[in-house]
């Protein structure tokens, strides 16, 4: 630790002040910082790389840094271990769990696969390092249908957590997978009845939905896509509005990447307000991102048998990506 650090702890940091020292630290200890699309904007704007799940599992593989923070949701900063086991592996909150996750319990999972021999089983990357140790292939929205669709037609498959997203791979590959019935918290409580009043009132916007959204939605969407599929749609297409219904964290890089176009967050059933937002994403703070690498914990940690075990359908996810 630098000597002019406790004096900046005098007082309380201000946010300049505590970007200035991340970037400090982060040069002295040789760190990446990593951010979902769904992190606060203030993190997104100092992350070194920000993408959705596929894409921060890509980066990890092959980064030199000596330190890795993970700006994003717990099973982020397993996958990013299991990937790196000698890398030190940072989650500036480590409450910052997963809903879709937590949907799938490993024991519970294990038993489905047990009870159901000769099925290929394919795992949302939304799962714990257990779950994935138990399964084939580990998928992201942004490859799922790819990599399904690369297996053939007859196999017996068991697509978990996601109902949502492997009911639309089912309907798109044409595929008849067998599906646990797990839900993210925040695309499952979208409310299509104000989508489409927002439809109503923007008539010349577009509809952009994730496929953890429920059906109805997929099917007046005008693009289903991963986080990074309606980015790279938006900056594409020729629309100048759009509604986009997934986590609003999206809309800071949708914003940067297209300043002359308007996106507005669509919201949840029980919103009060034109938003839906993942809660355990919105725990990172910057003084938590600066407290990590200051601290250099919480540490990220995976049993060493889940891990070799985990990593292989990670592989194959990439292999196939």
């Amino acid at each position: 630790m630098t000597e002019h650090t406790p004096d900046v702890e005098k007082k309380t940091m201000q946010p300049e002040e505590l970007r200035k020292e991340i970037l400090r630290l982060k040069k002295e200890k040789n760190a990446l910082i990593m951010a979902h699309y769904y992190q606060r904007d203030e993190i997104q704007e100092i992350a070194d790389f920000i993408g959705d799940s596929l894409a921060l599992a890509q980066y990890a593989a092959k980064t030199d840094a000596d330190i890795i923070v993970m700006c994003g949701v717990h099973f982020m900063g397993e996958t990013a271990k299991i990937l790196c086991p000698d890398k030190k592996v940072l989650v500036p909150d480590t409450a910052a769990g997963c809903s879709l996750a937590d949907s799938c319990d490993p024991a519970e999972f294990s038993k489905f696969v047990a009870d159901h021999p000769g099925y290929t089983v394919i795992s949302y990357v939304n799962t714990s390092a257990a779950v994935k140790a138990v399964t084939d292939i580990v998928v992201t929205s942004g490859n799922a249908r790819r990599i399904v669709e690369s297996l053939p037609e007859d196999e017996k498959i068991i697509f978990g957590p996601d109902k949502n997203l492997g009911g639309y791979i089912n309907s798109v590959a044409n595929r008849n997978m067998l599906l646990w019935d797990g839900a993210c918290h925040v695309h499952d409580r979208f409310s299509i009845d104000k989508i489409m009043q927002m439809k109503k009132d923007h008539p010349g916007a577009k509809i952009l939905v994730h496929p953890e959204c429920r059906k109805p939605l997929q099917l007046i969407a005008d693009k289903v896509g991963s986080t990074a599929a309606l980015l790279d749609f938006a900056q594409n297409d020729e629309a100048e509005e759009y509604i986009v219904v997934t986590e609003s964290g999206i809309l800071f890089e949708m914003r940067r990447k297209c300043p002359s176009k308007r996106f507005l967050p669509a919201p949840a059933e029980d919103a009060e307000c034109q938003c839906n937002e993942c809660d355990y994403m919105k725990l990172n703070t910057l003084e938590k991102v600066y407290k990590a690498l200051r601290d250099e914990q919480p540490e990220i940690t995976v049993d060493p048998d889940i891990a070799r075990k985990a990593l292989k359908p990670i592989e194959k996810m990439l292999d196939l990506s």
